[in-house]
């Protein structure tokens, strides 16, 4: 058994990153978008390109990935169908999400779009920072280690 990278590519800050984690590790990874990205020369490397649409690439995801393996989305419905296979997630700040936080981001995403639907500013995320990409990669770097302990 085996650990596969998938990256939600359309707005991701850390594919970079990923991939250099990735190489290190020797690990498969997929960058899901529905317009081309540049990805690097690499047979660890694959690019999927999806159909325009909603949750498409999300979609795709989904239907891949297997216990184990982890998801760089900040895409929080993802997140949860992830997680209900077992796999994880983590999203380009760093944050780890789990199945005892995801309740909690499902809740918070649900009341943050009623308050946007009626008119309200509600601003968006704070700019990514260094500290968000540092953050990620100990947190991906953490992730990846712990499995492949639980995989021996």
């Amino acid at each position: 058994m085996t650990i596969t990278l998938y990256i939600d590519a359309d707005a991701c800050p850390v594919k970079d990153e990923t991939y250099r984690v990735a190489a290190r590790y020797g690990l498969k990874t997929f960058v899901v978008s529905n317009s081309f990205i540049q990805i690097p020369k690499s047979p660890l490397i694959a690019r999927m390109i999806v159909e325009a649409g909603a949750d498409v690439a999300d979609d795709w995801i989904a239907a891949q990935v297997a216990a184990g393996d982890v998801v760089i989305t900040s895409d929080i419905p993802l997140a949860a169908r992830v997680l209900a296979k077992d796999g994880h997630v983590i999203a380009p700040n760093g944050r780890a999400f789990t199945p005892d936080s995801i309740g909690a981001a499902l809740a918070s995403r649900a009341l943050m779009e009623h308050i946007r639907s009626t008119g309200d500013i509600t601003g968006g995320p704070p700019p990514f920072s260094a500290a968000d990409r540092s953050r990620f990669l100990q947190t991906l770097d953490q992730v990846i280690t712990r499995e492949k302990r639980r995989l021996r």
